[in-house]
């Protein structure tokens, strides 16, 4: 009966996981898509390695999402094979999760140099650029309270005068604003946008690493708990 009780508390034990796997994915997927989006609209970075780490969390979360129903069926249903097979595959969820943990690492690395990059590419490409291509680059500035990549100077070719910034660096935005108005710190932003916003991505970063480890903690307990169960039903004890 000790036995038996022990293998039923692991059998409960290894649903209720699967549960919170369940919602790791659905969570893993979010964040993914919200990395993805904020990389590149919000921030337009065109860079290809600026994917690599969220579709990586994305694609992880979406076999968590379907694995998550191996194990809950398996151990419901006592079944060896199912829940062996939810053992292995969540054993290889955590194998590409340490693959995008190094992508995330090489990436943090070239986070500022693929934001200084991109940005000089938008301010060299503002304009010529479409209305909705300069609506983007101006929600940058005005959201982050910020003008060109290191500073308002970046803008010097803006105009043939060499000295009129986007009206959207201006501190209280209004039509022609930033006429002539460069190196005037009363009426614009003097901060370029690149450390703001390098800042920012590299704070959601470390949140997605904690939030990372937090989710690899229950996953190898999950498959701990796994192997606990797969072992008292091959063993033949009821658990039911």
């Amino acid at each position: 009966m000790g036995v038996e009780g022990g293998m039923k508390c692991v059998k409960f034990l290894l649903f209720f996981f699967n549960l919170i796997f369940w919602l790791c994915g659905l969570a893993l997927i979010v964040v993914g898509i919200m990395v993805q989006v904020s990389l590149h609209s919000t921030f337009m970075i065109h860079d290809a390695s600026a994917s690599g780490a969220p579709i990586v969390l994305i694609g992880v979360g979406v076999l968590i999402f379907f694995i998550a129903f191996f194990g809950c069926c398996g151990a419901w249903k006592e079944n060896y094979c199912m829940v062996t097979t939810f053992a292995v595959l969540l054993s290889l969820i955590i194998l590409a999760e340490i693959g995008a943990a190094i992508a995330g690492y090489v990436f943090r690395n070239k986070l500022s140099t693929i934001v200084q990059d991109s940005l000089t590419d938008m301010i060299g490409s503002y304009k010529n650029g479409t209305k909705e291509f300069k609506a983007s680059v101006d929600k940058v500035q005005e959201d982050w309270k910020c003008c060109g990549v290191n500073s308002s100077a970046d803008w010097r070719d803006f105009s043939s005068d060499g000295n009129t910034v986007p009206d959207s660096c201006c501190i209280n935005v209004t039509k022609s604003c930033g006429k002539g108005a460069m190196l005037d710190a009363n009426k614009v932003y003097q901060k370029g946008c690149h450390d703001t916003i390098e800042t920012f991505l590299k704070k959601n970063i470390q949140w997605v690493i904690v939030a990372a480890l937090v989710i690899a903690f229950l996953q190898i307990m999950g498959i701990v708990f796994a192997c606990l169960l797969m072992r008292g039903i091959r063993s033949g004890y009821e658990v039911m």
